[in-house]
């Protein structure tokens, strides 16, 4: 765990995990300003967890290592479900998970995700690993994300289960170099295949002269997924959605310029400006 969350601070640790919220400058700081000031505090713990978490995996320890401080979290979740949290962030996080009725099967799920990730570099997976891993890395955090927006339908959990995989789909297409250097290629093996690449190196994968083929094709099952979540929010109240609308529309909208940019240049970053950004958030926001 981050040694700035891990600590006993003499103020309230939301102002930290505020602080990490706003140094990111994600797109997610963007829809959460949307809500009311008890749930987006409530989102902002669950992003600090999926930080957390996440920065586990990604660091340079051996995976030994990874797994225990994923165990840590383990045993850390039960504790925030006995009542009993050790730490500034859990004791935070239990807070919230009592106010929403958060299920604990899902931050298993985000640290069952994360632990995929760090046992071994993932590497052309099946289309089955790679739904799974969506799954637990993006969708859980929806099925979280949707109870603290105020809606528990189980269409708001088809949502969840759509845009969480057409958001991580996009950031698998966007972050292709970055994963490459990590040694991880989260392009599926299937399409791979058909495309006639056998490799499964990441940095010859990326080299190869079909790579634009299974990008294409990963693009169009992400706006499949995109479809979908449009589809399942009708079903839902649209205040609560309003920020899962925002999340949407910026990822779209990151999709549609990665596809336009190409799969030849892909170390050039695509990112979208603050004005569209803005734009995507109030027509979205105050529909």
């Amino acid at each position: 765990m981050s040694a700035a969350l891990q600590r006993e601070p003499a103020a309230d640790p939301r102002a930290a995990i505020r602080a990490r919220v706003a140094a990111a400058s994600t797109s997610f700081y963007w829809a959460m300003r949307l809500l009311p000031e008890a749930r987006r505090e409530a989102m902002f713990t669950i992003y600090a967890f999926c930080r957390e978490v996440d920065d586990i995996a990604d660091s340079n320890e051996p995976p030994p290592a990874k797994r225990a401080g994923l165990g840590a979290w383990r045993r850390e979740i039960d504790a925030v479900y006995a009542d009993k949290p050790r730490t500034p962030l859990s004791r935070v996080l239990a807070e919230v998970v009592h106010a929403f009725a958060l299920p604990r099967e899902d931050f298993f799920a985000i640290i069952d995700g994360m632990e995929m990730d760090a046992v071994a570099d993932i590497r052309a997976p099946t289309l089955a690993d790679l739904d799974l891993y969506c799954d637990r890395v993006a969708s859980a955090v929806g099925r979280l994300s949707v109870r603290i927006f105020g809606t528990d339908l189980p269409a708001a959990d088809r949502v969840a289960a759509a845009l969480g995989r057409a958001l991580q789909l996009t950031n698998i297409l966007r972050d292709l170099a970055e994963d490459a250097a990590r040694g991880r290629l989260y392009l599926p093996r299937e399409y791979l295949r058909e495309a006639g690449i056998a490799e499964t190196e990441p940095q010859a994968v990326l080299r190869h002269p079909h790579l634009a083929q299974v990008c294409d094709r990963l693009a169009d099952l992400a706006e499949e997924r995109f479809a979908e979540a449009r589809s399942a929010m009708r079903d839902c109240p649209r205040r609560a959605m309003r920020p899962a609308a925002v999340m949407g529309a910026v990822y779209h909208a990151i999709l549609i310029r990665l596809c336009r940019r190409g799969w030849r240049d892909i170390e050039r970053e695509v990112r979208l400006p603050a004005g569209l950004k803005l734009w995507l958030a109030l027509r979205h926001g105050l529909l």
